[in-house]
């Protein structure tokens, strides 16, 4: 996963060859979705969301599809709810928003209390009194915001110019550890998808943070991801 180019980041002022270039382009990657708390490319997550009495569950982040929809229980045994159970919107739709709307309709005659005479998966929702909802699915943009691009690329230039020296050696190495004011940032060389992390209150360029501020992602719905 990577916010920007090889080029982009050198048009931006970082040097090096392309696989160091690209190591700081990771490290500017790693800080902007902690910094923003956002997908910028199509990703598979988990996340929780608070569901509101009307049943719409707001997501925290750009939905693309839904895969499993499962209310938060007692117990943590409550089933999968069919999608006919729900409906989905997203922001990707002209004025839509990003949620889960619950208490849609259908109905299982097989599964206790969600029987058609029951009021179906509605029914069995509402005697649940499921305040949040695990929703699987594909999230984030389908491709990276031009503006998204440019602070990765500045962020890149940003963290070789604050590392020491021995840090922007080693910047080929199997791994990096990169000291951005204070905030390490650990590089692997693979490709292997990485666990979200905590969110942090800067990038460590107040340039970079006016650039992303209209894509934060501070909503008091996002529980976590998986």
């Amino acid at each position: 996963m990577a916010y920007c180019s090889v080029d982009q980041a050198r048009d931006a002022g970082c040097t090096g060859t392309d696989g160091e270039v690209a190591a700081w382009i990771s490290a500017a990657t790693e800080q902007i979705h902690r910094y923003t708390q956002q997908f910028f490319e199509p990703t598979v997550a988990v996340v929780v969301a608070d569901v509101a009495p009307d049943g719409t569950a707001l997501l925290p982040r750009r939905v693309r599809s839904v895969t499993a929809v499962t209310p938060v229980v007692a117990g943590d045994d409550a089933p999968s709810l069919p999608s006919s159970a729900y409906r989905v919107t997203s922001a990707d739709v002209l004025g839509g928003v990003d949620a889960v709307h619950l208490r849609w309709g259908g109905y299982d005659d097989l599964i206790v209390g969600a029987e058609s005479y029951n009021g179906g998966w509605r029914g069995l929702f509402d005697r649940w009194g499921a305040e949040q909802a695990r929703v699987a699915g594909e999230f984030g943009y389908a491709e990276v915001p031009p503006l998204v691009a440019q602070a990765c690329a500045l962020l890149a230039a940003h963290i070789q110019a604050a590392a020491a020296p021995s840090d922007a050696d080693s910047a080929a190495a199997p791994g990096l550890d990169v000291d951005d004011e204070g905030n390490n940032v650990r590089i692997e060389n693979d490709d292997e998808e990485t666990t979200p992390v905590a969110p942090s209150a800067s990038t460590g360029s107040t340039q970079v943070d006016a650039l992303l501020v209209g894509y934060l992602n501070r909503g008091h719905s996002l529980i976590g991801g998986i």
